[in-house]
């Protein structure tokens, strides 16, 4: 009676075992396609490098759906925009700047502040393209995305244009502009992922 417990046992261990490798090499099948569809997706980004290297770690969540790739490019450059303002703002406690350097930062962490609210609003859009009863109700909502994540990009760049002249010149300007490229980057592969979700509906 013993030993047929044990058998017993062991035959429940033996397909709980087969279960977790037929399911382990189910999602790693599944992972595999949704890389492949974000590479092939951020070849028609600006940045396609950028954007391959920001998303893939989300390829579970996105699988082969381009509203989620749309909306987790926007999470993440919303994550980014967040980290950009941190950092201008930190710049303002140095001592020593120049007075238009000041003015300078000043104005970057209202364009970066305007940037994190408008790429939300976009998420929020682009989330109600998934729910959207007809064309006209989702092409409402994808327009807004649209402008919105543009508008961000604006933002973007006008933060970096308030370092342009040379009397700016220095690590403040370089460090800024920096930051704000990458961001700039980011939120534009997020727009053209928005766009090729829009061009699939």
């Amino acid at each position: 009676m013993a030993k047929q417990i044990l058998y017993a046992l062991f035959l429940v261990l033996l397909s709980t075992t087969d279960l977790t490798t037929a399911s382990s090499a189910a999602a790693a099948g599944t992972s595999k396609r949704a890389i492949n569809f974000i590479q092939a997706s951020c070849k028609a980004t600006t940045y396609p490098t950028i954007c391959i290297s920001s998303l893939s770690g989300y390829a579970n969540s996105i699988q082969t759906s381009p509203r989620r790739l749309a909306e987790t490019a926007l999470t993440v450059t919303v994550t980014q925009a967040q980290s950009t303002k941190v950092f201008v703002s930190r710049l303002a406690r140095f001592k020593g700047l120049k007075k238009r350097e000041v003015q300078a930062i000043k104005d970057c962490i209202e364009e970066v502040n305007d940037t994190v609210d408008r790429l939300t609003k976009s998420i929020h859009e682009v989330k109600m393209c998934g729910s959207a009863k007809g064309h006209d109700q989702f092409w409402f909502h994808m327009s807004n995305a649209q402008t919105w994540t543009s508008a961000a990009l604006t933002n973007a760049n006008t933060c970096s244009d308030g370092f342009s002249r040379r009397i700016m010149d220095g690590r403040i300007k370089n460090s800024v502009r920096a930051r704000i490229a990458n961001l700039s980057r980011g939120t534009s592969n997020a727009l053209a992922l928005i766009n090729a979700f829009a061009q699939k509906y």
